[in-house]
């Protein structure tokens, strides 16, 4: 069954869609034990459901430039799921976005967001805009072009937007006073507002912490291990990667490395990471050359030195692996260097960085792997919190969302786990992920019917 529901969906679905297939093939075979085990899924057509998305828009976004020039971007938002509750997603503003791309991260959402316990469903948006180069009033004018496409989609209990790459604090702030302006309603229509009106403290850490939270209590569970002294690599130089290296640097971890788009940075004596604060954070693109002049110590290796099957932050030694980069960043070739090097754990915090041969081999050698949607699921999580807040009228202290974050990443690397134990595949945190989320998603979607 699982095999023709993938080939009816190649036929379906163009070549841009490869990342797509890539999912739900990595999703679907993962589920054989419990899809073999209830009629109720076939006869329901739960599978062939689920990886259909309930609709996919695509608008123009039509908007002027500072020196009066027209431009013209696709807008997308992809509504995959909304059996647990309202769609949630992010939206993503990058050259590189496209249906195929979108489907894949609406698709994992679903997932992810199932994990959490929360009542929201899985969706994802964005635009190939570009925000690089572009100045704070074209930013705030695509924004506001974008949101008069998009206000008719979405709505506190329809469907709720968040960030993701490209869109912060200050895009959704904008996104937000066009839709009040076209709409006349100030309610939780996106998340991660500007905490000056109905956004959540703590939603910009919430995705690298709770990361790490994961990572702790897995370690804790499965090896009797802590984050303590311990040598930890990290990828990326964003938003997720500056938070992850944040609490794992306040849990007493040596973070060595970290890399954007140009290279990479290995620093043995630790990221300075008020220095990679300076350098990334705010949408800043200095590169990450630049390290090296405060810290001359430290080396930093081009990303064209490497070959395409192999990135300079794997081959450093390390106790636990965090990539928190982008999708397909994390190697066979990698793998290999890691488990070499002695690595015991591989924790996602980008969404799917890790290529599917890689993973197995990890789990073939015993390295503790967990996928980014179990242990990502931290900052959609902080964005529920933030609209109940909205829904309340309430505004809840950082020590409370901490609090609230922390016992629920822990009791999604619970739920994972003795799910993979109750399946017959212990320690294999990617069936347990995808088995849990989608027992969830399931019940819902036979409990209300076609």
């Amino acid at each position: 069954m699982i095999e023709k529901i993938l080939a009816n969906l190649e036929k379906s679905n163009c070549m841009s869609d490869d990342t797509f297939l890539q999912a739900v093939s990595e999703v679907l075979h993962s589920l054989e034990p419990i899809v073999n085990s209830d009629t109720r899924y076939e006869q329901f057509a739960i599978l062939e459901r689920l990886v259909t998305p309930d609709r996919v828009i695509q608008f123009k976004v039509q908007w002027v430039d500072d020196h009066n020039c027209v431009h013209i971007n696709n807008g997308y938002r992809i509504q995959f799921n909304n059996s647990l509750g309202p769609y949630k997603g992010g939206l993503r503003f990058h050259p590189s976005v496209t249906t195929g791309v979108l489907k894949f991260l609406a698709f994992e959402q679903i997932f992810k967001n199932s994990l959490t316990g929360l009542p929201i469903g899985g969706a994802k948006g964005g635009s190939d805009f570009d925000p690089k180069g572009k100045s704070d009033f074209e930013i705030m004018k695509f924004c506001r072009a974008y949101m008069r496409e998009l206000h008719q989609y979405i709505g506190a209990r329809v469907d709720v937007p968040a960030g993701d790459i490209g869109v912060g604090n200050r895009e959704i702030g904008y996104l937000f006073g066009e839709y009040k302006r076209i709409t006349r309603n100030y309610d939780g229509v996106l998340s991660g507002k500007p905490y000056a009106f109905g956004g959540s403290l703590m939603r910009p850490q919430a995705t690298g912490y709770g990361v790490v939270y994961f990572a702790r209590e897995m370690l804790k569970e499965e090896l009797q291990e802590s984050l303590d002294g311990k040598v930890c690599t990290v990828s990326g130089a964003g938003n997720v990667a500056i938070h992850t290296i944040e609490k794992l640097q306040q849990l007493g971890a040596i973070v060595v490395t970290c890399s954007d788009s140009e290279g990479a940075i290995y620093d043995p004596h630790g990221i300075d990471l008020a220095l990679l604060r300076h350098l990334k954070d705010e949408g800043k693109r200095i590169s990450l050359a630049e390290y090296k002049n405060s810290h001359a110590h430290a080396l930093y290796t081009q990303k064209s030195d490497y070959p395409k099957e192999a990135h300079a932050v794997w081959e450093i030694p390390c106790f636990a692996a965090f990539p928190c980069a982008t999708q397909n960043e994390l190697t066979l070739n990698d793998a290999q260097k890691l488990i070499e090097n002695g690595c015991v754990a591989v924790v996602e915090g980008a969404n799917m960085p890790t290529f599917p041969d890689a993973i197995e081999l990890l789990q073939r050698e015993g390295v503790l792997f967990s996928p980014g949607k179990a242990s990502n699921a931290g900052g959609v999580a902080v964005s529920e919190f933030e609209m109940s807040q909205n829904a309340s009228m309430e505004k809840w202290d950082f020590d409370k969302v901490d609090r609230k974050l922390d016992e629920l990443m822990r009791q999604i690397y619970k739920r994972v786990a003795l799910t993979a134990k109750e399946y017959g595949c212990e320690r294999n945190f990617v069936d347990g992920a995808n088995i849990a989320a989608f027992k969830r998603v399931a019940e819902a979607m036979i409990l209300e019917g076609v």
